[in-house]
């Protein structure tokens, strides 16, 4: 490739050393040079008419692929307010996809749907010849119609470590799963295909770069994602960077974790696909009730859950990892399980010392206020600001469980960052959008959209500031999937990641900032995203 000069732009480096320029010369897949001023002769040049020109975002914790996938062979749901809407839907889509062998569905609200009213039988209305697994907007849940039951044995099942099948008062399970009995009932039904995962995995990076995002941190990796990344990265299909954290579950010791995740490593080292992290789910949501509380849980039926790893097992497995040069990135939403982790975390240090590992703990729903400080130097806090509102449309019921008295405790960015937390913001995606800028304006506004009927702020004092949320989504991001010596900002020899955006997410109104368009993603030099004029 060619030089490519963009100049007359608001260029915005995330560089402290040299923070502004107007003009940005990128020669192949690296950034040759940045100025004021008189800009130099390029072989190709493109004129920013004074718009923003950022480094690429990166989201530190989204499941792309899945999402993707999702986005390939799923009926989405994440609009259903009623049970006929969602079986139309439903049913739509299985006409649709009458080639597949199983029928899915991502996205029924929690708060709408749930143990009490999303049965097989209701799912059978829809689709009665063919399995359907439809998994909720946190994908902590799973409803199956009959089909799937039977061809799975699911009547026959027990409830493994860590997973719930709901069942009626006979003992009969209703199509309902929580956590972990999910991908062992999966696992018995027909499989998508490898060409349905490479699928998945382009739509994927083409809605990512439409937002302008170029690099990923996938947070569940297991053997088929490392598969489906690693031909991407060998055929240079990638047109972002994904940092991978393999999961580590209850059934692990150190030794298997350790191991397995030593051989993912080996084959993946990068630089487009590389794994980094070990991935553990200290607890589950407050939705189907596994969220780990150190108080019981606020409404009629009170109780909490345990933590999904024990305090003995947390600290052996967090040691090896640490010891071992992983970063360990925890699912954490109670504040029983941010403190198992925080545990776990500090007895790895006292262990092993300290090392730039970019520990992550994410979520960070409840924290309980003697365990802000203990963030600061040990994890970096992986928070996902969408969530920080009252929702206009669909009941939260985590609030609810929590109650009002600890709700100053929920998404407390502020007390976070204000504690000495290094920080990323993050999407979840697909359990929320992937926009980052939908997610920057409700981190300043606490508040959903214009047009979605915002309610009050919830807690506008725990607001972040435009300034700090970019640089999360750049620098802080970088950092978070250890690639912040060549990724994160622009600056020469850095790789040639940028975007140029149709206003000035600086200047606009706060409220404005979810509006906004990506113009150009340039991946490594290269575009991989130009709107149309």
């Amino acid at each position: 490739m060619g030089d490519l000069l963009i100049h007359n732009a608001q260029v915005r480096t995330m560089d402290p050393t040299a923070p502004f320029a107007t003009w940005v010369l990128l020669r192949g897949d690296r950034i040759m040079a940045l100025g004021q001023g008189p800009a130099p002769e390029a072989g190709q040049s493109l004129d920013a008419r004074g718009r923003l020109v950022l480094p690429g975002f990166q989201d530190a914790h989204v499941h792309l692929l899945s999402g993707g996938l999702d986005l390939a062979t799923a009926a989405q749901l994440y609009d259903a307010v009623t049970e006929a809407g969602l079986l139309a839907t439903l049913a739509a889509h299985a006409r649709a996809k009458r080639n597949m062998p199983i029928v899915l569905g991502s996205g029924w609200q929690p708060g709408l749907f749930g143990d009490h009213n999303l049965t097989a039988a209701v799912l059978d209305r829809a689709v009665s010849d063919r399995p359907v697994v439809v998994y909720d907007s946190s994908f902590h849940n799973a409803c199956l119609n009959s089909r799937a039951l039977a061809m799975a044995g699911v009547q026959e099942m027990p409830d493994p470590p860590n997973g719930h099948i709901v069942r009626d008062r006979n003992g009969r399970a209703t199509g309902m799963l929580h956590e972990e009995v999910i991908p062992l009932v999966v696992a018995r039904l027909p499989e998508l295909t490898d060409a349905d995962w490479q699928a998945g995995l382009r739509a994927a990076m083409d809605h990512a770069n439409r937002l302008g995002i170029t690099g990923v941190l996938d947070p569940r990796v297991t053997e088929t994602e490392a598969r489906i990344y690693g031909q991407a990265a060998a055929e240079g299909t990638l047109t972002l960077r994904v940092a991978g954290a393999a999961l580590v579950t209850e059934a692990d010791t150190p030794e298997t974790a350790v191991a397995r995740l030593t051989a993912l490593r080996k084959a993946h080292p990068g630089p487009d696909f590389h794994v980094q992290s070990a991935k553990i789910f200290m607890d589950g949501v407050f939705e189907n009730r596994t969220a780990s509380t150190l108080r019981p849980y606020a409404d009629a039926i009170g109780g909490t859950a345990p933590c999904m790893f024990g305090a003995s097992q947390t600290s052996a497995l967090y040691t090896a990892l640490d010891a071992a040069r992983f970063a360990i990135h925890t699912h954490v939403i109670g504040d029983a399980a941010a403190r198992r982790a925080l545990e776990g975390l500090e007895a790895a240090r006292a262990a092993n010392g300290p090392w730039p590992a970019q520990h992550q703990l994410a979520h960070l729903q409840l924290l309980d206020p003697g365990d802000f400080s203990r963030l600061q130097g040990l994890a970096t806090a992986n928070i996902q600001p969408l969530w920080a509102r009252f929702d206009p449309v669909v009941p939260d019921i985590a609030l609810d469980m929590i109650g009002e008295p600890r709700w100053p405790d929920v998404y407390a960015f502020r007390r976070m960052l204000d504690a000495g937390a290094e920080w990323c913001l993050s999407s979840d995606w697909a359990v929320s959008t992937l926009n980052p800028f939908e997610i920057i304006e409700t981190a300043i506004t606490r508040q959903a959209r214009r047009a979605d009927g915002p309610r009050p702020p919830f807690f506008a004092d725990q607001a972040l500031t435009i300034a700090e949320c970019v640089q999360s989504y750049t620098v802080n991001a970088a950092r978070a999937c250890w690639r912040d010596h060549y990724t994160g900002m622009l600056r020469p020899g850095f790789s040639a990641d940028l975007v140029v955006l149709d206003r000035d997410i600086f200047q606009c109104p706060p409220n404005e900032i979810s509006d906004t368009r990506v113009l150009s993603t340039y991946f490594k030099g290269r575009a991989v995203w130009q709107a149309e004029n």
